[in-house]
Parts: structure tokens; C-alpha cells; sequence
């Protein structure tokens, strides 16, 4: 199956009445969707190893996209970022941490959930978001608003957690993390997905950010040496990285290495972009699908990431269909091209 229309998923079974009129197969989900989960989900209960997913907890995420005629390929970030602290800055607590994940991956395979995606970027103590931009309102077609990253506003931050992390010290940390999570995703038949950081600069608030390079993903590609541990393809970082996207798809899909995207737009690169609708994107998505599907890969792309416009809902379903008009339409040219 080449590539096809993703998104990431909801309770309420409007909105997902909504993915599927418009296209949408398959469906990425996360705590979010499962407000009894989330309650367990605290940062106390993740140190002991029980802020975790019960296999009655993702079940009931997959039979309620199946009930609206959606595929529930994964859980992203199934956690909220404050139960992956400790792990991620190799903190006295981290085993408890990794507990809890490894409990999660176990009953996401006995729920029939094989992806887990995941990222190894953090932020300032109590932020809930991943990704760091700069601005948030700026100007774009027609009066939307979109958000931008630029460098040389971010430079001079203090660092997050009292002190300047050095990247070697990152990359035992997470050495540490995925040789100890990957035989029970190897075991569960779960696939892990790393995103890549966002933005994808060298470190920011004093923390590295591994995940900004061809190379970071090959070294830790090589370091987990499983069919278990892959990517999430997020092309609005892929882009901002300033690199041939479409030749990373052929490194990485030629080894069955990417297991589902992201479409988002961004213009620019570091150390200065910003995100856009997606028919403005630097990122030529007609041809990463052409590549996609060359290389043989059959998961998801899920759009994400929109301006904000005029009259939109706060699950932003103006933003969605435009996105997902957009994609569709890629993959019917990219399929028609193949034919011919």
C-alpha cells in the first residue's frame, strides 16, 4: 500500500466522523484521547513505574476509531513530557520513568497498537509542548498568523535546568533509555518512531538537540541496531534542517527505516523559518511522496502544524481539510504519475 492520509486522532467521535469524511485512514493517537489515562499520567506515578497504559486503555482508543471506520496505527508521546524528564537528563528517577514506558509498549502490543512515537527534545521545567518557537502570530496569507523560530532570539536563553548539557552527555542518556526499552518493544511487536527536534538547531537552553541531522538519526538508529527502533518523518523538520529531504527519504526508506510523517510547511530553514500552509512550503510534497512510495513505504503522512485562520474551531478543522485536500491530492498525482 504506498503512501496514505493520516491524522491525529480525538475523543470526541465528531471530529473523528470528520477525519474520515475527509479522507483520513489512519489515525495517530496519545493520552489525549483517553481522559481515565491521563489522570494516571502524573509525574509522581511515572517515577514509581505506574503511569502507564493499561491494555483496556489503548483497546478502547483503537475500537473507538474503528467504531468510526479508522485505523489507530499508534500512540504519540503517550505520556506527557514531564513523565520522560528524568530519562531524558539521566536523572535519579529515570528507571521508574523507563518502567512505566515499558509497561505502555507491553499492553499497546496486547491492544493490537504497534507504534510508539516519541522525541528526545525538553523544554523548561512545566512546559507541555515539544516544539520551540520564538513568534507566534506571524503575519501569512490572507491575515493568518503562524508561528516562527529564529535564532537569534533564542540564543541567549538561560539555560532550562541550571546548566549546559554537553551532547555526548545526551547521547549516553539516551543510549541508556533505548537499550533498555527496545527487547520489550522487540518482544510486543511495538515500533518505536523518534521525531526529530524542533527546531532542529545544535541545543538550545543548554540542552542538545540530538535529533537535527542525517548523521544524529543514523547514530541512534545504529545505537538501538533493531527492526523495533525507526523514524517519524516529520517534514516540516526535514525542511527546516535545510538538507535534500527526498535523498534522506531514499537513506533512511530504503531500510524500511521511516514508519509514518508528518506533512507540515515551513519556509526557511535554520537558523531562521517559519511555518506555513502546506501549497507554501519549501518542502516539495509531491516529490517526497514520489520518493516515499519508490522506497517502498506504506504508513501514514499526518498534516499538522497550520496557520491560524479567520472563523476556525479550536481542533481546527479549516486548517485540517485544506490539509488534507492538499495531501490527498499529492498522493492521487504521485500515484497517476506512477502509472503512466
Amino acid at each position: 500500500m504506498p503512501v496514505h492520509l493520516g491524522a491525529f486522532g480525538s475523543s470526541d467521535p465528531n471530529f473523528l466522523k470528520f477525519l474520515k469524511q475527509y479522507g483520513v485512514e489512519d489515525v495517530v493517537g496519545g493520552y489525549w484521547m483517553a481522559p481515565s489515562v491521563t489522570a494516571r499520567l502524573t509525574h509522581a506515578a511515572s517515577l514509581t513505574g505506574d503511569a502507564y497504559w493499561t491494555v483496556e486503555d489503548a483497546l478502547g482508543v483503537r475500537q473507538t476509531c474503528e467504531a468510526a471506520g479508522l485505523n489507530l496505527i499508534g500512540f504519540e508521546n503517550p505520556a506527557p513530557s514531564a513523565c520522560w524528564d528524568r530519562i531524558k537528563l539521566g536523572q535519579p528517577g529515570r528507571d521508574g520513568q523507563i518502567e512505566s514506558l515499558v509497561k505502555t509498549v507491553r499492553n499497546m502490543g496486547k491492544a493490537g497498537v504497534h507504534v510508539l512515537g516519541y522525541n528526545w527534545m525538553i523544554n523548561p521545567p512545566d512546559t507541555a509542548r515539544y516544539s520551540w518557537r520564538t513568534s507566534f502570530d506571524v503575519p501569512d496569507r490572507g491575515g493568518a498568523t503562524a508561528e516562527a523560530f529564529d535564532m537569534e532570539r533564542a540564543k541567549d536563553l538561560a539555560p532550562f535546568y541550571g546548566r549546559e548539557y554537553s551532547e555526548e552527555e545526551f547521547w549516553t542518556y539516551y543510549t541508556y533509555f533505548i537499550k533498555a526499552i527496545i527487547p520489550a518493544c522487540e518482544e510486543a511487536g511495538v515500533r518505536l518512531a523518534v521525531h526529530p527536534d524542533d527546531p532542529p538547531v545544535p541545543r538550545l537552553g543548554g540542552i542538545p538537540r540530538l535529533f537535527s541531522s542525517v548523521a544524529s538519526h543514523d547514530r541512534a538508529l545504529a545505537i538501538a541496531n533493531s527492526p523495533a527502533s525507526g523514524l517519524n518523518f516529520c517534514l516540516g523538520n526535514w525542511t527546516a534542517m535545510g538538507i535534500d529531504t527526498i535523498a534522506a527519504i531514499d537513506h533512511f526508506g530504503r531500510r524500511g527505516q521511516i514508519i509514518y510523517g508528518h506533512a507540515q510547511g515551513v519556509r526557511g530553514a535554520v537558523p531562521s523559518f517559519r511555518e506555513c500552509f502546506l501549497d507554501e512550503s519549501d518542502c516539495d510534497f509531491l516529490g517526497v511522496i514520489e520518493a516515499l512510495n519508490t522506497v517502498g513505504f506504506d504508513g501514514p503522512l499526518c498534516p499538522a502544524h497550520y496557520p491560524s485562520t479567520i472563523g476556525d474551531t479550536k481542533q481546527q478543522h479549516h486548517g485540517n481539510a485544506f490539509a488534507f485536500g492538499y495531501v490527498r491530492a499529492m498522493i492521487q498525482a504521485a500515484l497517476r504519475t506512477a502509472r503512466q
